[in-house]
């Protein structure tokens, strides 16, 4: 795997972990709800327009075409094992913006993936 192909790999993971930090900026800005018959539209519109959830989507949106750009370079079978590398950085960003707990155990799983990764991006 070349400079390039890592490059678009690891910016997709990282626009992907960025889409789930904002979404949950977001919910925690609008706060815990439910849907129902009778609030399924206002609580629809208020998640459509909080800007953290717009801006998610739009990670996601742009983190689609850049990993259409890496899969193009990359077999399927190294690339996709990398987006594992979201996880790690979701749980320490999480820990750090939202006080998330990470157990011992979670930085052991942690741990494991960022092995597994390595091994994969070796092969």
């Amino acid at each position: 795997m070349n400079l390039l192909s890592f490059s678009l790999i690891l910016f997709g993971v990282l626009l992907n972990a960025a889409a789930q930090l904002l979404l949950k900026a977001g919910t925690n800005a609008v706060g815990h709800f439910a849907f129902s018959r009778d609030n399924i539209l206002p609580v629809g519109w208020q998640l459509a327009t909080e800007p953290h959830i717009m801006g998610g989507l739009t990670c996601y949106v742009i983190s689609v075409v850049v990993w259409i750009m890496a899969l193009s370079r990359v077999e399927v079978s190294i690339a996709y094992p990398m987006l594992s590398i979201g996880y790690v950085v979701n749980a320490l960003a999480a820990l750090w913006l939202f006080g998330e707990a990470v157990s011992v155990t979670r930085m052991a799983g942690i741990g494991i993936i960022i092995v597994g990764v390595y091994v994969v991006a070796r092969s």
